[in-house]
């Protein structure tokens, strides 16, 4: 059936009325000429570090001695332009946000401070690429179902999210606004996993499963933690000043300390709360207060009740260990 042509004459009224709602105080709208940071160039520059941070693992295969150079070389050659623009366009707005002024109306060379925390970015490389090593080993340690480093590398959302969380927290540390949270939220979209990159973790970190894995912004974390799906480290409550306005930079979220394992599902809150080392935090559990070092914290013991009887059935006994 042929379209009928007569009704495509609203289509110059439809975008009128959409038009009229790009009004000044409309907060979902950017127009003018001081561009945003480009959301396809900062997953672009992700990609580019990866296939650094995990050479031959990622989009070039086929990497050997001879090459490895020439290849890292480019990447770096391309990563310094991007990171720089990137970076330049996410400082402009943050400035002009700030001090309410019209389109690129500043005297700062914004490209000159983008380079130099580009350079600063590139420099951690090594770095990063010394924590993610502690990162891979902490997975094939604490998963029985894992052969080999190289299932971790290509296959566990955990290990994804935490390489795009470094970085970003590497950004952070460098204030860099913006583009962190829009490499975080990528990697919560691909993975299911909700890393703020302003939490401070440490190393040999693992997250098993993961998904609906949540860290707030002001999490700190020891080494050697390990979490498992449906953990939310999380904020008990959002102070807000005499305005009723939420108070921001204050710290809303627990400390974990060294060698804990929090088990599926537990929910821990609140930014006095910290879970001692060597605890481990139970399934489905919900904490708002310190636990001491060495705790063990686990919901009281399920009873099963069959169908038709008054009695508690003793079949259901603890289990062994918590290994999922």
């Amino acid at each position: 059936m042929a379209s009928d042509f007569r009704l495509k004459e609203q289509l110059p009224r439809l975008t009128e009325q959409i038009v009229s709602t790009y009004t000044p105080d409309d907060v979902i709208n950017h127009l003018g000429h001081c561009p945003l940071p480009n959301y396809t160039a900062i997953i672009d520059i992700l990609l580019d570090l990866k296939d650094i941070l995990y050479p031959g693992y990622r989009r070039k295969t086929g990497l050997h001695s001879g090459n490895i150079h020439y290849h890292v070389g480019g990447l770096i050659d391309q990563l310094h332009d991007s990171l720089t623009a990137q970076i330049a366009r996410a400082l402009r707005h943050e400035d002009r946000v700030k001090h309410n002024h019209g389109d690129c109306e500043s005297d700062v060379d914004f490209e000159a401070k983008g380079q130099a925390m580009a350079i600063e970015l590139l420099k951690s490389i090594p770095r990063l690429r010394a924590v993610l090593g502690t990162d891979v080993q902490a997975a094939f340690d604490g998963d029985p179902a894992c052969q080999t480093t190289d299932e971790i590398v290509f296959c566990y959302p955990g290990f994804e999210a935490i390489t795009v969380y470094r970085i970003a927290h590497e950004l952070t540390r460098l204030q860099v606004p913006f583009i962190p949270r829009m490499m975080t939220e990528w990697a919560h979209k691909q993975t299911g996993i909700d890393i703020h990159p302003g939490a401070e973790i440490g190393e040999y970190f693992f997250i098993d499963h993961g998904t609906g894995v949540v860290v707030g912004e002001t999490c700190e974390i020891g080494n050697h933690v390990k979490l498992y799906q449906g953990v939310t480290l999380g904020a008990l409550s959002f102070p807000t000043d005499s305005t009723g306005q939420l108070i921001r930079g204050k710290k809303r979220h627990p400390t974990i300390e060294d060698q804990v394992v929090v088990y599926a599902n537990a929910t821990i809150l609140g930014g006095r709360t910290v879970i001692g080392r060597d605890s481990v935090i139970g399934s489905s559990v919900w904490i708002t207060k310190s636990v001491s070092p060495g705790t063990t914290v686990m919901l009281e013991k399920p009873q099963l009740r069959v169908k038709g009887s008054e009695e508690p059935s003793e079949e259901m006994t603890p289990a062994g260990n918590y290994q999922i």
